[in-house]
């Protein structure tokens, strides 16, 4: 009695198979994630003190409307981006994931860079 053992057919080339540099592009979001979160942080926090020289009841609206903004991209900006940048790592490190897990990478920048750009764009008081 012979038992004929044949391999299991390898996987077809392509999207199978595992991505050598599926690490780089959640890596160098992370990279950049630590300081501009940080920097977005700090700067959206402070930003409400561009209502002192205005008071709080005489302020443009321009400006009330700039800090609500920041004051929602902070609170829910951030925990998305977190959350974009978790799932990049935990995506498959195959072919097949590797443009979702660079779009999640680079979404995750965004609410910092959002932050920033609002920070500094602030009208005067």
């Amino acid at each position: 009695m012979t038992t004929s053992h044949s391999a299991p057919p390898a996987p077809a080339p392509g999207k199978g198979e595992r991505d050598p540099r599926g690490w780089v592009a959640p890596a160098i979001a992370t990279a950049l994630m630590v300081p501009l979160g940080l920097l977005a942080l700090l700067l959206g926090g402070l930003s409400a003190m561009a209502t002192d020289s205005c008071g709080p009841d005489h302020c443009p609206a321009a400006l009330d409307t700039a800090l609500a903004r920041i004051d929602g991209m902070t609170d829910i900006g951030g925990p998305l981006a977190g959350a974009a940048l978790f799932t990049a790592w935990l995506l498959p490190w195959t072919r097949r994931w590797s443009a979702p897990r660079v779009w999640l990478a680079l979404g995750a920048l965004v609410p910092p860079l959002a932050v920033l750009y609002l920070v500094l764009t602030l009208p005067a008081p």
